[in-house]
C-alpha cells in the first residue's frame, strides 16, 4: 500500500494553467506562424525579383554586346570602304574633269533635242562644263518633258565634277530666296526635280544610301541655305502663308543633304500638315524622322476635314487598322456635300452657285475614287454608285455645252441668194446701227410686191461711208443698194450656187449680210 501524501506537499504543487493561458499561447503561436510565412513569402518574392532583374540585365548586356559588335562591324566596313569609295569617286572626278576640258577645248556642237537620247546629251553638255545657269534656263522651259527629265537628269548629273555644288548653284536663283525681278512663274517643280535627282548621284558606290558623298564645304553651304529659308518665314507671313512649292523644296533640300535637325521637328510637322495634299508629303514626313508623330498628324488632318490626305498618311506608315480608310472616305464625301449645300445657300454666289457646288462634289468624288483604286478598297467600298453619281452630275454640263440646232429659215442672206454661212463672217465695223426696235428678218427682193402694211416700215437716216462704195447694209433699215427697188416682201430665198454666187456662178457685188 502506498503511503498517503503529506498535506504540506499538496499545498506546494502549482495549479493547472487556465483556459485563458491556453488561448494566449495559441494566439502567440498563430502570430509567429503567420509572421514566419509572411517573411518567407517576402524573401521568396525578393529572390524571384532579383532573378528576373538579373536575367533582364543579362539580356540587355547581350543586346548591347550584339549592337556594339554590329556597330563596330559597320564602322569597320565604312572604314574599309572609305578608301575604295574615295578611289572610285576620285577616278570619276578625274574622268569628268578631263571630259570637261576636252569639251571646252573642242567646242563640241550642241546636240539636237528630239528624243530622250538628245535630251540626255544636251543635259550632259551643261553638266560636263558645270554650266549651272544654262542648265537651269534649259530645264525651266522643258516642263512638258517632265517624265523624260526624271530619267535623264540623274544620269547627266553623274557627269558633273561636283554634283551637289552644281545643283545648289542651279536652283540658287529661286531658292532659298527668289531673286528674279518679276517672279510670276512658279519654279518649285524644277527645284524639287533637281534635288530628287541628286539623291542617287550622291550615294556611296560601296555603301549606297547609308553614306552621302558630299564635301563638308557643300554640306555647310546647304545648312546655311536652310537657315536662311527658316529666317525668311516671317517675311513670307509665317508658316500658314508660305507657298506649298516653297515648303516642298525646303523639306526635299533637308532630306537630300541629310541635314535634318531634332530641334526643328515641330517646324517640320507644321509644314508637312500645312501642305499635306502634296503627293510626296507622306514619304517626306517619314524621311524627316516624323514617323513617331504620324498618329497625331493624322488626327489633325481628320479634324481639318482632310480625310483623303489622312488616308495617304495612314497607308504610308501602316496605321490602317488604327485609322480605317473607308469611314474616313465616307466622312469626306459627307463633308463635301455639306459644303456644296452651303455654297448653294450663299446669296453672294447666286449666279454661279450651282456650278461651284457641282464642281465641289465632283472633285470630292474623283478624289475618293482615286483613293479606292490606289489602295484596292473595292471590296469594302464599291465604287459603282460613286461613278454613277459622278456621271449624273456631269451630264447636265455636257448637255449645256452641246450647241443648239438653228433652223435654216432663221438665217438668210441680205440678197436673193438663200441660206447664209456662219453669222460671224458678216460683221461690219462701219455699218449704221439703228436706235429703233429691231425689225423682223426679211430678205430684200426686187421682184416682189410691197410688204404688207400691217408691219411698219423703218426708215434709216443716211449713212456716210466715205470712199467705200457701195455701202455695206447691216439691218433692214439701212440704205438700199443703188438701183434696187425699196419694196420688201416676205418670201422664200432663191436657191444659189454652192460656190457662194448667183445661179450663173458670179459672186454678188457687195458684202453679204446676215439677219436673224
Amino acid at each position: 500500500m502506498g503511503s498517503l501524501a503529506d498535506p504540506g506537499e499538496l499545498d506546494s504543487v502549482a495549479p493547472p494553467p487556465s483556459f485563458d493561458d491556453f488561448q494566449r499561447q495559441t494566439s502567440l503561436m498563430t502570430s509567429c506562424t503567420l509572421l514566419w510565412k509572411e517573411l518567407s513569402d517576402h524573401f521568396t518574392s525578393l529572390e524571384q525579383d532579383i532573378i528576373k532583374k538579373s536575367e533582364a540585365l543579362k539580356a540587355k548586356i547581350q543586346t548591347l554586346d550584339s549592337e556594339t559588335k554590329a556597330s563596330l562591324e559597320v564602322l569597320e566596313k565604312r572604314e574599309n570602304s572609305m578608301n575604295v569609295s574615295l578611289s572610285i569617286s576620285l577616278q570619276k572626278v578625274l574622268e569628268n574633269k578631263q571630259a570637261a576640258i576636252l569639251a571646252l577645248n573642242e567646242g563640241a556642237e550642241q546636240p539636237e533635242v528630239d528624243d530622250s537620247t538628245g535630251l540626255y546629251l544636251k543635259l550632259k553638255s551643261f553638266c560636263v562644263k558645270m554650266d549651272s545657269r544654262s542648265f537651269w534656263r534649259f530645264l525651266i522651259v522643258k516642263k512638258k518633258d517632265l517624265d523624260s527629265l526624271r530619267v535623264e537628269i540623274p544620269k547627266a548629273l553623274g557627269d558633273c565634277v561636283d554634283p551637289p555644288r552644281f545643283v545648289l548653284e542651279s536652283i540658287s536663283e529661286v531658292f532659298p530666296e527668289d531673286k528674279r525681278p518679276n517672279p510670276t512663274l512658279d519654279l518649285g517643280w524644277a527645284c524639287v526635280l533637281m534635288l530628287e535627282s541628286l539623291i542617287p548621284v550622291m550615294m556611296d558606290p560601296v555603301l549606297g544610301n547609308e553614306r552621302k558623298l558630299v564635301t563638308p564645304s557643300v554640306k555647310d553651304k546647304a545648312n546655311e541655305i536652310s537657315e536662311i529659308w527658316k529666317r525668311s518665314l516671317d517675311e513670307r507671313g509665317g508658316i500658314e502663308n508660305v507657298k506649298t512649292p516653297d515648303v516642298h523644296t525646303f523639306l526635299q533640300h533637308l532630306v537630300t543633304f541629310g541635314i535634318v535637325k531634332d530641334e526643328d521637328f515641330d517646324l517640320y510637322r507644321k509644314l508637312v500638315v500645312g501642305s499635306a495634299w502634296r503627293k510626296q508629303m507622306p514619304k517626306l514626313a517619314v524621311s524627316l524622322g516624323l514617323g513617331d508623330k504620324m498618329p497625331e498628324m493624322i488626327e489633325e488632318l481628320i479634324s481639318r476635314g482632310q480625310q483623303v490626305d489622312a488616308v495617304h498618311f495612314t497607308y504610308e506608315v501602316g496605321l490602317a487598322d488604327r485609322f480605317p480608310p473607308v469611314p474616313l472616305l465616307k466622312a469626306y464625301l459627307k463633308d463635301a456635300k455639306k459644303a456644296a449645300t452651303a455654297i448653294l445657300e450663299d446669296p453672294n454666289n447666286s449666279g454661279r452657285a450651282a456650278h461651284l457646288a457641282a464642281k465641289k462634289e465632283q472633285s470630292a468624288i474623283r478624289s475618293v475614287l482615286k483613293c479606292i483604286e490606289e489602295y484596292k478598297l473595292e471590296a469594302e467600298f464599291p465604287p459603282e454608285n460613286l461613278k454613277k453619281q459622278l456621271e449624273q452630275s456631269e451630264k447636265p454640263k455636257n448637255e449645256k455645252k452641246r450647241p443648239a440646232a438653228v433652223p435654216a429659215n432663221k438665217r438668210t442672206r441680205a440678197s436673193n441668194v438663200g441660206p447664209m454661212p456662219p453669222a460671224k463672217a458678216g460683221r461690219s465695223t462701219n455699218a449704221y446701227v439703228s436706235s429703233f426696235p429691231v425689225a423682223p428678218a426679211f430678205v430684200r427682193s426686187p421682184s416682189h410686191t410691197q410688204y404688207p402694211a400691217a408691219v411698219p416700215a423703218y426708215a434709216a437716216p443716211p449713212a456716210i461711208y466715205g470712199n467705200r462704195s457701195p455701202p455695206y447694209p447691216y439691218s433692214p433699215e439701212a440704205a438700199p443698194y443703188p438701183g434696187t427697188p425699196v419694196n420688201y416682201s416676205p418670201g422664200t430665198p432663191v436657191n444659189y450656187s454652192p460656190y457662194g454666187g448667183y445661179g450663173n456662178g458670179m459672186a454678188p457685188a457687195y458684202q453679204q449680210v446676215y439677219y436673224r
